[in-house]
C-alpha cells in the first residue's frame, strides 16, 4: 500500500475522504523508534481527517473514535500489558461498535493474527513495515465490517516520507535508518524491523533543516545502530560526516543521537562530537554486561576492555561528557563472577545514569532456549545490587556539578512536582534533568516557555536530577546572568503558537494525553525559500 493509496483507495468516496472522521488517540509503548513512529501515525490520521481527542478523553468510556496502540515486543510483560488494556476496552466497543481499535508496532509484527484471535473486537492489526497503511485499513475494516490484518515482511515506505505530527515543537526525532543487522541473542528487534535500511545524507539533512525551520532547536538522530549508518551505500565514515554537517545548520543548537554500538564506535565519531559545536556532550553507550563470557553469549562483538577504552577516549576529547548505558542482569549462564565483572565495569565507567533491566525470555530469540536460565530470585538480588551501585555513582557525579553553570532547555512534562515546588524543569546540554527556580515575583509574561533556554547555577545535587535554585539567591533582587537569565527562542514561540492554536493543528499524545503540537508536515521536507 503506497502513500498515494491514502487518497485513491476505491473503497473511499469523495465525501468519505473529505468528511470529518472523528477523534483519535495514539498510545505508545516502547523505545524512541516507537515514539517516532507514533508521530507518523498521528500525522497520517490528521491528514486523513481525524482530530486528536481532547486531553483526558477515556476510550473506556467511549470518548474516542479511533484508538491506536503502537506496541513493543522487547519486554517480558509487553503482551500482558497490551492484552490487558485491550480487555479493558471490550465493554466500550460492545456499547459503541463504531469505535475502532488498531494495534501496530513490534508486538503486532510478532503476534499477527493472534491479536484478533485473542481480542476479536480489534479492528486493525498492522506491522512495523507498513505503518502508512493505517488510515486505509481503518476504512476497509469499517466498510467490510471485519478485522483487517496486514503484516509485511519488508519495508513498504521509508517512514520519514509519511505525514508527521511532531510530538514536540522544540525537539525533534529524525530517523537516519531503520532495522538492524546485528544478531544479539537477547534481541528480537532485527526479526521485527528487518535488515538495516539507510537514508541518504541529503534527505536527512533536508529534514533536519525543515524541523529547525519549524521551530525545533534540538534534534536527535535515531537508528537501531547509528554507527553502522552508511554501510549500505558504501561509506563507513558517513555518520561522522553527518554529525559535522549538522553543525553547519543555522538555528540548530543541540544534536544528539541514539543508539550506537560499541563494536562499531570509531574515533572519527568521537572527533566529530568534540569538534562540532552543537553536538551535545552526551553519549548513550550500551554495555549490556561487563563479563566477556556473557558478551560472547550475547553475540555482542566487543569486550569490556574495548568498551572502557571507548569511554576513555571520549572523555579525553570531551571531558564534560555525560555517558549513559543499558545493562541486562541475569542473562542465561551468568555466574556470580560474571555479575561481579559487570559491577567492576560500572564502577570504572562512572555512568551518569543507566537503564537497567532484568533479563526476561523473549520467544523467538536464541537466548530464550539457552541452558542455565537464572532463577528469578537471583536475578532480582543482583539487580538490586546493580541499581544501588549505579544510584550511588549517579549521585556522586551529580554532586560534582554543584556550583556549575548550566544552560537548560525548558521542557514540558519533565517535572512531576512542578506545581508543588514552583520549579520549571528541562535538560542541560549534557542531557541531565534539571529543576530550576524562578525569581520571586517574576511576571507571567516573562516566564520561560517550553523551548526557551534558561541559564542558572546548580545549587544542589539529588540522586536523579540537579536543582538550580540560584534565582532565589539575590538579596537585593538583582541577579547575575549565571544566577538566572532567559533566552527566548523560536522554539518557545512555536510552542506558544501550538498552545494558542495558531499553528493550525493539534497534537499527538503518546500516553493518551495531549501535548503542545508542531505542525503536520510531510516527512520529506518541503522546499526552502531562498
Amino acid at each position: 500500500m503506497s502513500l498515494s493509496s491514502l487518497a485513491t483507495d476505491p473503497l473511499m468516496t469523495d465525501d468519505a475522504r473529505n468528511a470529518p472522521r472523528g477523534t483519535y488517540q495514539v498510545r505508545t509503548f516502547g523505545c524512541q523508534m516507537n515514539v517516532h513512529d507514533s508521530e507518523r501515525l498521528t500525522g497520517m490520521l490528521e491528514e486523513s481527517g481525524y482530530a486528536a481527542a481532547p486531553a483526558g478523553a477515556d476510550a473506556r468510556r467511549g470518548e474516542v473514535d479511533v484508538i491506536v496502540f503502537n506496541t513493543c515486543a522487547v519486554r517480558e510483560n509487553a503482551d500482558k500489558k497490551l492484552y490487558g488494556t485491550l480487555g479493558s476496552l471490550r465493554p466500550a466497543k460492545e456499547a459503541n461498535p463504531g469505535m475502532q481499535i488498531a494495534v501496530g508496532g513490534c508486538l503486532a509484527q510478532k503476534d499477527r493474527a493472534e491479536i484478533v484471535e485473542r481480542a476479536p473486537w480489534v479492528d486493525v492489526v498492522f506491522g512495523t513495515h507498513n505503518i502508512g497503511s493505517l488510515p486505509v485499513l481503518l476504512d476497509r475494516a469499517r466498510h467490510n465490517a471485519e478485522a483487517q490484518v496486514e503484516i509485511l515482511e519488508s519495508l513498504e515506505v521509508f517512514p520519514s516520507t509519511l505525514p508527521t505530527r511532531r510530538e514536540s515543537a522544540y525537539a525533534a526525532w529524525v530517523s537516519i535508518s531503520v532495522g538492524c543487522n546485528n544478531t544479539c541473542t537477547f534481541c528480537i528487534v532485527p526479526s521485527l524491523r528487518g535488515k538495516e535500511k539507510d537514508r541518504r545524507p541529503g534527505e536527512i539533512l533536508a529534514e533536519v533543516r525543515d524541523v529547525v525551520d519549524s521551530g525545533a532547536l534540538e534534534v536527535t538522530l535515531l537508528g537501531q545502530n547509528v554507527n553502522s549508518y552508511g554501510v549500505e551505500f558504501g561509506d563507513r565514515g558517513a555518520f561522522a560526516k553527518l554529525l559535522r554537517a549538522c553543525g553547519e545548520i543555522e538555528g540548530l543548537e543541540r544534536v544528539r543521537f541514539t543508539s550506537p554500538h560499541p563494536a562499531m564506535f570509531t574515533d572519527d565519531v568521537i572527533d566529530a562530537m568534540a569538534e562540532t559545536q552543537n553536538v551535545m556532550p552526551q553519549l548513550h553507550m550500551p554495555l549490556q554486561s561487563g563479563s566477556d563470557d556473557v558478551l560472547r553469549r550475547m553475540k555482542r562483538s566487543y569486550r569490556s576492555r574495548k568498551f572502557l577504552g571507548i569511554l576513555e577516549r571520549v572523555r579525553e576529547r570531551i571531558p564534560e561528557a555525560a555517558i549513559t548505558t543499558d545493562i541486562i542482569v541475569g542473562f542465561p549462564g551468568e555466574t556470580e563472577d560474571d555479575f561481579q565483572r559487570t559491577l567492576d565495569v560500572v564502577e570504572a565507567s562512572r555512568f551518569s545514569s543507566a537503564f537497567t533491566f532484568q533479563y526476561s525470555i523473549r520467544p523467538g530469540t536464541p537466548a530464550a532456549t539457552m541452558d542455565d536460565q537464572i532463577p528469578k530470585e537471583i536475578v532480582q538480588e543482583r539487580y538490586e545490587r546493580l541499581t544501588a551501585l549505579q544510584d550511588r555513582i549517579t549521585f556522586e557525579e551529580n554532586t560534582r556539578l554543584e556550583g556549575s553553570v548550566v544552560e537548560v532547555l525548558v521542557a514540558e512534562g519533565e517535572g512531576e512536582r512542578e506545581h508543588a515546588t514552583h520549579r520549571l524543569s528541562g535538560r542541560s546540554r549534557d542531557h541531565r534533568l534539571v529543576h530550576l527556580a524562578l525569581p520571586p515575583g517574576l511576571p507571567a509574561a516573562d516566564r520561560p516557555r517550553p523551548g526557551d533556554l534558561v541559564t542558572a547555577t546548580v545549587t544542589r545535587a539529588a540522586p536523579y536530577y540537579l536543582i538550580a535554585d540560584s534565582a532565589l539567591g539575590a538579596m537585593d533582587g538583582s541577579l547575575a546572568p549565571e544566577q538566572f537569565s532567559v533566552r527566548r527562542t523560536r522554539s518557545g514561540d512555536a510552542w506558544e503558537a501550538g498552545v494558542s492554536g495558531t499553528d493550525g493543528g493539534s497534537s499527538c499524545g503518546t500516553g493518551g494525553a495531549a501535548a503542545p503540537p508542531g505542525p503536520v508536515t510531510l516527512g520529506m521536507p518541503s522546499l526552502r525559500r531562498p
